[in-house]
């Protein structure tokens, strides 16, 4: 289409002018009135210009320009590598994806919750050489034993997913493996096991509604249920997988509380829940969790009812956990796990009826000359726990070891093999574990621990003492190298001690 030319006339040429220059004009006159202008009182006006040395020179740069030194001070950052590039599987959208989409499908969830396909799997393969001694009267173990880790993901939406995970080289905790000398010298056992050990669907309740109704969602509502993974406060309280389902109400806030940041998760299972505290297949459990950042720390707390087969074997467990760092040097952590309302087996004792004090410290040092380059790379630690009578987390995986695990690496079993550790139940005891971590240059890790267990009144086991190192180190940004040793002094009993290297490759 042709613009039409401009007509414009001397008139509107001289508006144009008048409407231009009349606010100037206004602005100067009122810059020449005001003679003194308005400033701080602290401020001073100087009679001329700045005489010399009044500022500091330029910054000079040396020639020529070092790009790497001015990284390096940013702490040397640099891109790593994915750890796992591509995964073997890969279906549909794929894990590291560029580029505009095709329009999706919307015949599952509707036009605000669209197809998003894709299907992956992905994991990790353990191969690890022990021996040891673990004090059952079987002598030297050596062995050769092997766990993989297979994840398989269904994408269906952004949001909604279907989850499996199975452990092919393990059955009933019992894994693959190659005895070299032991009670089954030259022999290989293998347990290979293609069931799923979890299979679920999870995904957000507000997308799902929203896509139905052709809507933007107006809440958050993640669900879960199936055979799922649980865990709570790093696996202390709960680490199994169970039939159930859960549902979380996320990222709430109270700001008249000074809750920043809280997370409640309900939850409930009807069977495959594993508790030291009752053997069977059909425990249930039902329960809640949850945590908030608040007191400028974070707080995590939970109550959970775990029904046993056997009723009189049923009970309710909470717990109550707060962690802090203070003085910018010290971060604690202190767990509190209760158990009680359990009936027991006439003329045994209770299982579930005691209470379980957890301390957890470790230290940024200010003046060490070890860590001058990076102070937060070494970590002194130390972990104290007080068991009364009986105490149990609510549910526990077989292969997840006792619940002081994560007090030090002394009572931390492999999950592969009957590698030793010190008494990991705190039935009846007190003690703790302390040591020195140092992480080299983050790619690197070294720790070396002393631990103890004494016995409470009614404990008619020994004291036992224990010291272990670990060392591990990345070969490639998909295999990991680890090195364990431990000995372990048991009073009354048969001292225990143990060797191993593993090998982790990540997929």
């Amino acid at each position: 289409m042709n613009r039409k030319a401009s007509n414009a006339t001397p008139f509107l040429v001289g508006f144009f002018l008048l409407a231009a220059g009349v606010p100037c004009a206004f602005a100067q006159s009122a810059t020449d009135d005001k003679k003194d202008h308005d400033m701080s009182a602290a401020a001073k006006l100087l009679p001329g210009p700045p005489a010399d040395g009044s500022f500091i020179p330029d910054p000079v740069y040396p020639e020529p320009y070092d790009p790497q030194a001015q990284l390096d001070i940013y702490g040397a950052k640099h891109m790593n590598p994915n750890p796992t590039g591509v995964p073997p599987v890969e279906l549909g959208i794929r894990l590291y994806d560029r580029g505009a989409y095709t329009p999706r499908p919307t015949w599952l969830f509707g036009p605000k919750d669209p197809v998003h396909f894709g299907f992956m799997s992905y994991g990790d393969l353990r191969i690890a050489a022990d021996s040891y001694d673990n004090g059952n009267g079987k002598g030297k173990q050596d062995v050769v034993a092997a766990r993989l880790n297979l994840d398989m993901d269904l994408a269906l939406t952004p949001t909604e997913r279907i989850h499996a995970f199975a452990r092919p080289l393990d059955k009933n905790n019992s894994f693959t493996r190659y005895v070299f000398s032991g009670t089954d010298k030259d022999k290989f056992i293998h347990n290979f096991d293609f069931d799923l050990d979890t299979l679920f669907f999870e995904g957000d309740l507000g997308q799902i509604t929203g896509g139905l109704q052709n809507k933007a969602a107006s809440f958050d509502l993640p669900i879960a249920i199936g055979r799922m993974p649980f865990v709570a406060q790093n696996g202390v309280w709960i680490e199994d997988a169970f039939d159930g389902a859960a549902m979380s109400f996320t990222a709430k806030n109270i700001p008249s509380l000074d809750v920043s940041n809280y997370d409640i998760t309900f939850f409930a299972a009807d069977a495959q829940v594993t508790t030291a505290a009752a053997a069977g297949s059909k425990n249930g459990v039902y329960g809640v969790s949850g945590f908030a950042d608040a007191l400028k720390g974070y707080i995590e707390f939970g109550y959970g009812y775990l029904k046993a087969d056997n009723g009189d074997l049923s009970y309710n467990n909470v717990t109550a956990a707060f962690t802090r760092r203070y003085k910018g040097r010290l971060s604690n952590s202190i767990r509190v796990i209760d158990n009680f309302g359990q009936k027991g087996i006439p003329g045994q004792a209770k299982t579930a009826d005691g209470v379980l004090l957890l301390l957890e410290n470790s230290l940024t040092p200010k003046y060490l000359k070890l860590a001058e380059a990076n102070q937060s790379n070494f970590v002194p630690y130390l972990n104290l726990f007080a068991g009364f009578r009986s105490p149990q987390s609510l549910a526990r995986g077989g292969d997840a070891g006792g619940v002081l695990r994560n007090t030090g690496i002394t009572f931390e079993s492999d999950g592969m093999t009957a590698y030793p550790t010190l008494d990991a139940t705190a039935r009846k005891s007190y003690g703790g574990a302390g040591g020195l971590e140092y992480l080299f240059d983050l790619a690197h890790q070294i720790v070396v621990e002393g631990s103890v267990v004494q016995r409470m009144s009614g404990n008619t086991l020994g004291s036992q003492y224990g010291i272990g190192v670990r060392y591990q180190q990345p070969i490639s940004p998909d295999l990991i190298i680890r090195f364990d040793a431990m000995k372990g002094w048991l009073q009354g009993q048969k001292d225990i001690y143990g060797v191993r290297a593993e090998l982790r490759l990540k997929f």
